[in-house]
């Protein structure tokens, strides 16, 4: 696995690996925060069974996180995220720092509108704009063929695709902007980073988010929607956590909310346990 730090290098790097690996050779782009774990790797995995090339990258990215957010406490593991995904047989690692990502005098902002409005769009103000921008600039450096994302974050990957399409890039294409489904704990627990913010109590706690949100689904279509949102962000509270963002039914490629099931929904939960943010979406 080559790992490069720098945007000139980086260029060099990814055209070396395309001649290397001959004309119609696909890559892949994976981008993460790094922290890696189960659920990265999923993609990692399944990147590799889509592509001839996988690169990866790893930059906590500063514009995605509020002014009272965990940017400084953001797990950073660089050198075990390395062997992780050496150990995957990972080609391509880019790493880049702050100042090779945004240089002085750095000034353009993407925002996407619609898609990132709501759910986590509302709660952080300006997240989704540090999450446009940023990964249009590591398509712009990487040029993948095709893109992978966690549907954990399920609004994020509308607003990439929307994004994508909207300013007609071309590698990736939106469609080749890949959701791959949520990696849970044995406990259903969503896999995320943040979970290693949680004490062994919380922990407990947060692995009966999902069995909340299933029970709710199991009565979305048969009891009014509002009733079964109410009693879901009731039954969240009762299992520990403190505190309820929003429990919503929306339609999962608008984003709108709705009011009842239509064959294409997804209900989302962002809760707060302690200091520590989660969320989750399933299909409903």
């Amino acid at each position: 696995m080559q790992t490069v730090h720098a945007l000139n290098p980086l260029r060099q790097t990814v055209d070396a690996l395309r001649e290397q690996a001959g004309a119609g050779t696909r890559l892949a782009l994976v981008p993460t925060m790094g922290a890696l774990h189960e659920g990265h790797l999923t993609l990692v995995r399944r990147a590799k069974e889509l592509a001839g090339l996988v690169a990866v990258s790893i930059f906590v990215n500063p514009r995605q996180f509020g002014p009272n957010e965990d940017l400084d406490a953001y797990p950073r593991q660089m050198e075990r995220d390395s062997r992780l995904l050496e150990a995957e047989g990972v080609d391509l690692l880019w790493a880049p720092d702050v100042g090779a990502m945004y240089p002085q005098g750095y000034a353009t902002n993407i925002s996407v509108s619609g898609v990132s409005a709501g759910l986590c769009g509302a709660d952080r103000p300006g997240h989704f704009d540090g999450v446009a921008t940023v990964v249009c600039k590591l398509f712009n450096q990487v040029r993948p063929d095709i893109a992978l994302f966690g549907e954990k974050d399920w609004q994020q990957l509308a607003v990439i695709r929307r994004m994508a399409r909207d300013l007609d890039l071309a590698l990736p294409h939106a469609d080749a902007i890949l959701g791959v489904p949520i990696v849970r704990e044995a406990d259903g627990l969503a896999m995320s980073s943040r979970n290693a913010y949680l004490s062994p109590e919380q922990r407990q706690a947060a692995g009966r988010l999902n069995v909340a949100m299933r029970e709710a689904i199991a009565r979305l279509g048969h009891d009014a929607t509002a009733a079964v949102l109410a009693d879901l962000r009731s039954a969240i509270l009762a299992a520990g956590f403190d505190s309820v963002d929003y429990t919503e039914l929306r339609d999962a490629d608008s984003i709108e909310l709705l009011d009842a099931p239509n064959g294409h929904a997804r209900l989302f939960v962002a809760a707060r346990i302690g200091g520590t943010r989660l969320i989750d979406n399933m299909a409903a």
